[in-house]
């Protein structure tokens, strides 16, 4: 688990917000904009800022994350350890969202993620009304991740999932899984009656069918952002629980559980369902990292490295990606390590 507290944080947190070039002696280093937010981010720098992140993706000759803002903002790295700000996905919010969510603001979006499917990238966004079930899910599509192609451009395709006050469930946090039969899920939710699955076309990257099952995986009394991951034997899942989104008092820790099916049951290491609440603390607040959420997992160099974001305590607790060293226990599950084994 999370250790050694602030001088490994040095080590494992690749990303977190830079504080204002007069803050930091970096006033030489060139800044861009993030209009209507009034952060600025030096290009270049180990630093950008990033809520909900999705999960870091190779598009080719970079790696791309995108994240919770006006537009979806994305960045991109050839390291991991620079990054550059990237464009928004939209200008403009697609014409749907005006019906399905009336009250959503504009064009602020939560928390996407994004999968390569058939030669083209599948990006799924979110939106809602802060704390209420009125949501619905997005898909947009490139055939390419790099701005200077030609080919370059988000197409939005439409409603996925849409949840109302009528449901017990809100369609927020979609997170995006292809396995090894091709077979391509979506898991999502947000408190209410907890986490949600369907199946996607992997053509369309829409739900499989209009009626097709809802899957129930998990549910606590604050319980959020999934993210379903496959390794050796298992499908894990990964939740959040707490309260994101308050910086130094913020409760966000992450919660792990799996399952020999997509499907569930998903258990916890002493066999708990986390549908009625079971669920192994995987990651919480140590020292100044507070609040960690969004868990994601990529693979880089053959190594293993689990992102989320957190709210940095030395930086009055702005929210932050990390990426951590991730290691597989003999047993099969997940650990964070200050190295990788």
């Amino acid at each position: 688990m999370f250790k050694n507290q602030i001088a490994w944080l040095a080590v494992v947190v690749t990303l977190a917000l830079m504080a204002p070039a007069q803050l930091t002696g970096a006033s030489d280093v060139p800044s861009v904009e993030l209009s209507p937010t009034n952060q600025s981010i030096p290009i270049g720098s180990r630093w950008v800022h990033v809520h909900d992140p999705s999960t870091v993706i190779n598009g080719g000759d970079e790696f791309w994350v995108f994240s919770t803002g006006f537009g979806i903002p994305s960045f991109h790295s050839r390291d991991t350890l620079r990054w550059q700000a990237g464009p928004r996905v939209f200008e403009r919010p697609p014409a749907w969202i005006k019906k399905a969510v009336p009250q959503h603001a504009g064009i602020y979006f939560w928390a996407p993620d994004i999968i390569r499917v058939g030669g083209r990238y599948l990006l799924y966004y979110a939106a809602s009304v802060f704390e209420k079930n009125t949501s619905a899910i997005g898909l947009a599509t490139s055939p390419t991740l790099n701005p200077a192609d030609p080919a370059y451009q988000w197409t939005d395709q439409g409603m996925v999932v849409l949840s109302t006050r009528t449901n017990d469930f809100n369609a927020i946090d979609p997170a995006v899984f292809q396995g090894g039969d091709g077979k391509l899920w979506l898991s999502f939710g947000s408190f209410w009656s907890g986490i949600k699955l369907i199946q996607l076309d992997p053509q369309s990257g829409k739900r499989l069918a209009g009626e097709s099952p809802l899957y129930s995986l998990a549910h606590a009394d604050s319980i959020e952002a999934p993210y379903i991951y496959h390794h050796g034997d298992y499908y894990y899942l990964f939740v959040n629980w707490g309260r994101c989104c308050l910086g130094l008092k913020s409760t966000y820790n992450i919660h792990v559980g799996r399952s020999d099916k997509i499907t569930g049951p998903y258990l916890d290491r002493r066999g708990s369902d986390l549908l009625t609440g079971g669920g192994s603390l995987f990651l919480g607040t140590t020292g100044p990292f507070i609040g960690p959420g969004h868990a994601g997992i990529f693979s880089e160099s053959g190594k293993d490295w689990f992102s989320c974001h957190f709210y940095d305590g030395t930086r009055g607790g702005r929210s932050t990606l990390a990426l951590l060293p991730l290691h597989w226990e003999t047993n099969g599950w997940p650990e964070i390590v200050k190295e990788p084994k």
